[in-house]
């Protein structure tokens, strides 16, 4: 019998669990728990984290996992890390729902960096007003500058002090291009801090700031083990060869 886990965090991941709920397969979605109030799932959920190497890999074993599928963001590196070396310790099939990264257009203004710590260091020294769309696990080393005026937005609100004064926004995605665009401009927003989450709910103002002209501080994809990767759900489905999977 198929049982499958999903480790859930991208927008695709609901996706993905919409069509192995209408194919009859056996799954459960798992979430990072970092949001309080998750979107429903067609399929039975759990919310935490495993306990690392050794307990997620415990945890397919007395779930019988047969399948497993690493639909985290793409900044979850430590748990994405934790997938690989548990499916290897217990045998099972693992594939990552990878969206791709976003690519440079002619038009952007991107000073590319590896991480969160070479991002502060990008930006001016001269006070500014920043968006920081990094989430809230990484603002902190961004207390360093705390000359500029710093906009965030969370899909909570926070539920701790933060470590610098922020005009704090909160909504939840998927944002599109003329909200963006109002958003940067009634903030005077003059450079933008993003990670390469790549996907299209993101997008938005990374297309904003070309237009705007306003420079991107792009952070880089963490670098992870080599594993099976595709880039859509119906890709995902077929990985999983059940007959309802490929339309039979």
């Amino acid at each position: 019998m198929m049982r499958a886990l999903i480790l859930g965090g991208i927008a695709d991941a609901s996706l993905l669990a919409a069509e192995i709920a209408r194919a009859g397969i056996d799954a459960v979605y798992s979430y990072g728990g970092r949001t309080r109030a998750p979107a429903d799932q067609p399929l039975p959920t759990r919310v935490g984290g495993f306990g690392g190497v050794g307990g997620l890999a415990d945890y397919i074993k007395r779930e019988a996992i047969t399948h497993v599928i690493d639909a985290t963001h793409p900044f979850a590196a430590e748990m994405s890390r934790n997938a690989v070396e548990a499916c290897a310790q217990t045998g099972k099939p693992l594939i990552a729902l990878e969206r791709a990264p976003w690519a440079r257009a002619p038009d952007d203004s991107w000073i590319e960096v590896g991480d969160v710590a070479a991002a502060v260091a990008a930006l001016p020294e001269a006070p500014t007003r920043a968006f920081l769309a990094i989430g809230r696990q990484h603002i902190a080393p961004f207390a360093a500058r705390s000359q500029h005026a710093y906009t965030l937005r969370f899909v909570d609100p926070p539920d701790a002090p933060l470590p610098f004064a922020a005009d704090v926004i909160v909504s939840r995605g998927p944002f599109v291009l003329d909200g963006e665009l109002e958003m940067l401009r009634n903030r005077g927003i003059a450079w933008i801090v993003a990670r390469n989450s790549g996907g299209d709910g993101a997008r938005a103002k990374i297309d904003a700031a070309r237009m705007l002209g306003l420079p991107v501080i792009m952070i880089s994809r963490p670098r992870l083990p080599e594993r099976p990767r595709v880039e859509s759900v119906a890709d995902v489905m077929q990985w999983l060869g059940h007959r309802t999977c490929l339309g039979a």
